[in-house]
């Protein structure tokens, strides 16, 4: 929200992501975010975190949530993550999160925050029973970020406004506390075909692990007979596919599965519908599936083991929280000298 040109940021580069342990992670989570990631760890310098903070804005069961961290850190890992290569880690582990996030709580205007419309889609008419978390949480999103200077985020349409957010807070720390290019303004990472995977029971609809239909989406942990069903069941329409995308217009389901065979088979839609042009979706249900457990299948496998291990998963979230703070704990130090805190 400044006029001052920013000035250029000198550090590494780094990509960051987090996906909160809420519900079952899914096909579109698979295909949006989790096979990039596992892409992207070879290319830059990569930190992933199951974001249990931002979880808590609204209501959890203390009971489950541990095993819903859990169950998010085995998706990362059976879809190709290596705890070697990419840092993996619980949000709440590392205390700097917080502390970053109080002070850009002092450098956001309440007219940004206002601005954001996620809050308003979440709280609907009753803002004022909502958590204040939910109220402030883009700018925790914003310290999640700054706290290792990435450079990269990985957003969806939803999130760009954030991300925006944090390229302003950004730029604010830095003018107020001339410190010019010590914090990156984070570009996004445009995610690519399958970034948007519908609901298989309403092609309108984004899929969702708040979905209260378990048919509307595969999840990950879905076994090969669930995953088949669930193509079998999705919703079409009676006309069989046609040879070009413009054929596709107002057949929202049948661009769903378009896409997502596309996606799965790692080609394009105009190849898909090279392929099945003419043919009905009894043809080409079948062969969906097909292909749905031969990528999806294993990956459920992969997470069942890994979840019979409780005491690995926490291993591995322990050593990938102990190499974030070796980048966070610094950086948080750095912030309270050019903020001026007492040191003793």
């Amino acid at each position: 929200m400044t006029d001052q040109a920013p000035a250029p940021y000198a550090g590494p580069e780094r990509v960051l992501s987090g996906v909160q342990p809420t519900g079952d992670l899914h096909l579109g989570n698979y295909l949006g975010a989790l096979v990039k990631f596992a892409r992207l760890q070879h290319e830059i310098e990569t930190f992933i975190f199951v974001a249990d903070m931002h979880a808590i804005t609204e209501f959890q069961d203390p009971a489950k949530l541990k095993n819903q961290v859990r169950e998010i850190a085995a998706a990362y890992l059976a879809t190709g993550l290596d705890p070697k290569v990419a840092t993996i880690f619980a949000q709440s582990a590392v205390p700097e999160h917080a502390e970053l996030a109080w002070v850009f709580n002092c450098v956001a205007r309440v007219g940004w925050v206002d601005r954001m419309t996620q809050f308003k889609d979440k709280a609907g008419k009753h803002k004022e029973r909502s958590s204040v978390g939910l109220y402030t949480y883009p700018v925790l999103q914003a310290a999640d970020i700054l706290i290792y200077k990435a450079t990269k985020v990985p957003v969806g349409e939803d999130q760009r406004q954030h991300l925006e957010l944090t390229r302003d807070i950004a730029q604010k720390f830095n003018n107020d506390f001339a410190a010019p290019g010590y914090f990156p303004l984070p570009d996004a990472l445009t995610q690519g075909p399958g970034a948007r995977v519908m609901s298989l029971r309403d092609g309108t609809a984004k899929m969702s692990k708040s979905d209260p239909s378990d048919q509307s989406r595969i999840n990950l942990t879905d076994d090969a007979d669930a995953i088949a069903s669930k193509v079998r069941k999705a919703r079409t329409d009676p006309d069989p596919l046609p040879e070009t995308a413009e054929g596709l217009e107002g057949r929202a389901e049948a661009r769903n599965l378009v896409a997502i065979y596309a996606a799965l088979a790692g080609t394009t839609e105009a190849a898909v519908l090279a392929e099945f042009a003419g043919q009905g979706f009894g043809a080409f249900k079948p062969r969906l599936a097909d292909l749905a457990v031969s990528v999806m299948g294993p990956i459920g496998g992969e997470m069942r083991r890994l979840l019979a291990d409780p005491a690995e998963i926490d291993r591995i979230l322990g050593a990938g929280a102990a190499r974030a703070r070796e980048i966070a704990v610094p950086t948080m130090a750095e912030v309270k000298k050019l903020v001026g805190f007492w040191a003793g």
